[in-house]
């Protein structure tokens, strides 16, 4: 048994080479934006940081074709809108699905299912004629609104819920005369808090980088998320590489703070759900 869990120095070497194969190209990325254009052609090429960052970062935020700041304002307010709802509704559902009885449940949970089977190009038409009767092209409601709840994000949590919320918690939460709403506050989701770190990782990830959908409806070159102001540094003859890479380290850095400051709860997630598997 102690042979079959020590790790040995093959193993080491492994998770050394995957690790530097990883971190590196973001290390690159934060170097390449730390310097002029030129380091893209050099040979070898530079791994240490130059001291153009500052000069980079001022270029991108006065060039007019991107709006850089207007993207980061915006993603932000959508990522943070569409994870903290993403998390709400699949929570609270999942909590129903799991420990709720009520007429139709498997099957509206089947449709639930159903509807991940559905790739995401098939509805870009249509969804974009519904906003579009709605007035909301070129706003960030478009974008926000189709995304509050989905069903990757019930599904989870219904199957987290039948593992981490005990019925003998529940019932005697009503034996002390709390209502459903209480119970889901005070008992469920306390319980489903590492499953909702990961899932709200994950959202917030899907959300920042999401590309496709504000292409479609966000026409407007003054209001875009941060994937629009990057594609927008990247068109035309010329490609200023230094302030591609540097828009694209800043547009990275909201991701790895989330890491960082939720990183304990995701892993703890990961693992309880290991586990309990």
């Amino acid at each position: 048994m102690t042979r079959l869990w020590s790790a040995g120095r093959l193993t080491y070497v492994a998770l050394t080479i995957t690790a530097f194969l990883s971190i590196f190209p973001i290390y690159w990325m934060f170097v390449v934006a730390s310097r002029t254009s030129d380091a893209m052609g050099q040979v070898p090429p530079p791994v240490t940081p130059g001291g153009n960052l500052g000069a980079n970062i001022a270029r991108l935020f006065e060039n007019t074709d991107a709006y850089f700041l207007a993207g980061l304002i915006n993603s932000a307010i959508v990522a943070g809108t569409v994870t903290v709802s993403v998390v709400f509704f699949s929570t609270l559902a999942g909590f129903a699905f799991a420990k709720l009885r009520f007429r139709g449940r498997n099957a509206l949970l089947l449709v639930i299912v159903a509807t991940m089977m559905v790739p995401t190009q098939l509805g870009v038409i249509p969804l974009y004629m519904l906003m579009t009767k709605l007035n909301w092209n070129d706003r960030l409601p478009a974008v926000i609104v189709p995304a509050l709840v989905t069903g990757f994000g019930v599904f989870m949590m219904r199957q987290y819920a039948g593992q981490a919320v005990s019925t003998e918690l529940i019932e005697a939460a009503r034996v002390d005369g709390c209502n459903t709403a209480r119970i889901y506050w005070n008992v469920v989701l306390p319980a489903l808090r590492p499953a909702a770190a990961v899932l709200g990782l994950l959202t917030f990830m899907t959300a920042w980088n999401d590309f496709l959908w504000p292409y479609a409806v966000l026409n407007d070159p003054e209001n875009p998320t941060v994937q629009l102001s990057l594609r927008a540094l990247s068109d035309g003859y010329y490609q200023d590489m230094s302030q591609v890479f540097t828009g694209t380290a800043i547009a990275t850095l909201p991701l790895l703070l989330v890491f960082i400051v939720f990183g304990r709860q995701i892993i703890g997630g990961i693992m309880e759900g290991a586990v309990k598997a």
